[in-house]
């Protein structure tokens, strides 16, 4: 059985007792801490499973998963996975994978920032297609065209766009890069979908004691600093009580 458990925003707290216990039924535990950035401590986790955790790594899931699904074929196998385990695509591609091998699978869910981002005060109902803003180096300096599409898309429909930062290893995108490559876009498109002026919320270390949220214009955020990991969220059309939550940041 692979069995993939869900480990929520911030740290081992978060970890549900449903997924403590098919953790203890384990014969195998991995972690997967490379799509998202974790607070927590493996060892910590260690003890409440009762169990030794196995790191694994970008190539370890995307390219080398028949190890994984090679045991899970005759032992019970966990993933722990940051946030809900349905969030990122990699997790899906192993299920995928699961199925067509015939191996039973099960997923305890948990909290993700798709559900968390309400915390913003804005209504989960108006949010369109999310977008990941990539380091420059990624895309070879040319800027992410496809980001500002979607963005644009959505405001014309009058839909919010959640904006998901992106991550090189331990480098995690700040909120003021994010803005500038906005800014950078917009610059050379010129079509007036992401003025200067336009509001957009920032949401940083959600889960913890630590969120901050705040909303402001792109030109202001230039030069306001936020702890990493956040994310932004373009607004569409406001209903009110969004915009009266909005003005209580």
């Amino acid at each position: 059985m692979l069995t993939l458990i869900g480990l929520g925003l911030f740290d081992e707290k978060d970890l549900t007792l449903r997924g403590v216990e098919e953790a203890k039924k384990a014969d195998k535990v991995y972690i997967e801490n490379y799509t998202s950035k974790w607070f927590g401590k493996i060892e910590k986790l260690e003890k409440i499973i009762g169990k030794k955790i196995f790191e694994l790594g970008r190539k370890d899931l995307e390219e080398n998963s028949e190890k994984i699904l090679d045991e899970a074929k005759t032992k019970n196998v966990v993933v722990f996975v940051i946030g809900d385990p349905l969030v990122a695509t990699t997790h899906s591609s192993l299920l995928m994978d699961a199925k067509r091998k015939k191996i039973k699978i099960k997923i305890i869910h948990n909290a993700s920032i798709f559900s968390s981002i309400a915390e913003t005060g804005l209504h989960l109902n108006k949010f369109g297609p999310c977008v990941t803003i990539p380091f420059p180096e990624k895309t070879k300096g040319r800027m992410p065209e496809s980001v500002y599409e979607i963005i644009k898309m959505n405001r014309s429909r009058g839909l919010h766009t959640l904006c998901l930062l992106d991550i090189i290893e331990e480098r995690r995108m700040s909120s003021k890069e994010a803005v500038k490559i906005l800014m950078e876009l917009e610059n050379q498109r010129k079509e007036n979908v992401l003025k200067d002026d336009l509001g957009i919320v920032v949401f940083s270390k959600a889960g913890s004691d630590e969120t901050k949220i705040f909303f402001d214009s792109m030109k202001n955020l230039l030069n306001r600093e936020t702890e990493t990991p956040a994310v932004l969220i373009i607004p569409g059309i406001l209903h009110f009580t969004e915009k009266d939550y909005l003005s209580l940041l």
